[in-house]
């Protein structure tokens, strides 16, 4: 779907917005997995702990593939337009931990002082609207070159919102408003319509009935948007984020005790405070398409089943946009190349399975970035260290600025 500058750099807020909700409740989900959920054949477990693993990776695949050319369109924009590309920098990653862990506080007031049926309805309207777009921006490609010629014209349809300024002294003449800025903009054509509409019943399907396949439908989407749109910039802003949102994890999903005793009483006020209970609530409460979800009992009840495994897309996401960064890395040194990108997925599967299997055999809530962090950045720097690329690897970096650019043609 054809989209403005400025209305990517919105798309692109959104996404980082419900990146950052998806984060704050990925483990949580987790969490209500474990607890209270009516017993499972182990057939059915099976079947939903397989699938999940499949649905987690198809994601980071097709995002990491689309990542490249979106990344390489929205720096030839940049450039055209004269403007900086959308990117996270060091502190922005540095303080994303603190600003996941201000966001699920807040979800937890929320839910704590208002019903939570109203809340949910203001975010199933958000997601709602957010999901459309993102589902229509992925079907659009697909559906286009199946779409015969003379029912694709060149025909646009636009839609634009300014601000404007009315002068006083005018008022009564045609020069009496003058626009001052532009605030949204939207171009499409006849298939980007068509899509929306069909994106939009999945909309109403998901809102109406909440069923699991609408809502992975959108969780499908939000996954692949975030990990095309969102990028870190560099490998080491990578580093940052996930080991710090591996600490965030491990800290809202278990507060291990210590064995001073006063140690141990004060992590257990703070265990009731700000740990498995917050997480636990939000979880319950947050009913929004930001999770996978598969049935265990599918295999007795069909497409009508009711009892759930899920993962957040945070788990998802947080380690996509990392190994969508490794894939760009290895295609900007050898075009072709896929040796970080395929030993990190196959790192972030065992990674994903070892957090499963430790879910289910300890019936306890595990923090899945405890595992997918040390597989997800161990493996690449692994393979950096063996093919002698480490200090090229860290240097590397999506957008550099016109200095570094500069140096870099200087020493090639």
């Amino acid at each position: 779907m054809r989209i403005t500058a400025q209305m990517a750099e919105t798309v692109s807020e959104t996404n980082a917005s419900s990146l950052l909700a998806n984060e704050t409740t990925s483990n949580a989900t987790a969490t209500a997995n474990v607890t209270g959920r009516a017993a499972a054949t182990p057939e059915g477990l099976a079947t939903a702990y397989c699938s999940l693993v499949v649905l987690a990776i198809i994601p980071i695949v097709i995002g990491s593939i689309r990542s490249i050319a979106y990344q390489k369109a929205a720096k030839k924009k940049a450039q055209e337009d004269g403007e900086d590309v959308e990117k996270m920098t060091t502190k922005d990653v540095a303080m994303f931990p603190v600003i996941a862990s201000g966001a699920l506080l807040s979800l937890y007031l929320f839910f704590t002082i208002f019903s939570k049926e109203y809340v949910n309805l203001l975010l199933s309207i958000y997601f709602f609207a957010l999901g459309t777009v993102a589902v229509a921006s992925l079907i659009e490609p697909i559906v286009k070159p199946f779409v015969p010629a003379f029912l694709q014209p060149k025909t646009m349809y636009q839609l634009q919102l300014t601000e404007t300024k009315v002068d006083e002294e005018k008022k009564e003449s045609d020069a009496a408003e003058k626009a001052t800025g532009l605030l949204f903009y939207f171009k499409c054509t006849r298939v980007d319509l068509a899509c929306l509409f069909v994106s939009a019943l999945f909309g109403i399907w998901y809102v109406w009935k909440k069923h699991w396949i609408a809502n992975n439908v959108f969780g499908f989407s939000f996954a692949i948007k975030g990990i095309e749109m969102l990028s870190l910039n560099s490998v080491t802003n990578g580093f940052i984020l996930l080991g710090g949102l591996f600490l965030y994890d491990v800290f809202w999903v278990r507060t291990l005790p210590h064995k001073c005793p006063y140690m141990h009483c004060l992590m257990s006020i703070l265990a009731q405070v700000f740990g498995t209970d917050v997480m636990v609530t939000v979880a319950k409460s947050f009913d929004a398409p930001i999770k996978l979800i598969f049935p265990m009992d599918i295999l007795e009840h069909g497409i009508y089943a009711k009892n759930f495994s899920m993962l957040g897309l945070g788990d998802i996401v947080i380690p996509g946009i990392f190994i969508a960064l490794l894939l760009r890395f290895e295609d900007s040194r050898r075009p072709g190349s896929r040796l970080y990108f395929r030993a990190t997925c196959v790192a972030y599967f065992f990674g994903l399975v070892t957090t499963v299997l430790v879910m289910h055999f300890f019936n306890a809530a595990q923090p899945a970035l405890l595992y997918l962090v040390p597989a997800c950045l161990g493996v690449p720097s692994l393979v950096a260290l063996v093919k002698g690329e480490m200090a090229s690897l860290l240097k590397y970096e999506d957008h550099p600025s016109e200095e570094k650019e500069k140096d870099k043609e200087k020493t090639t």
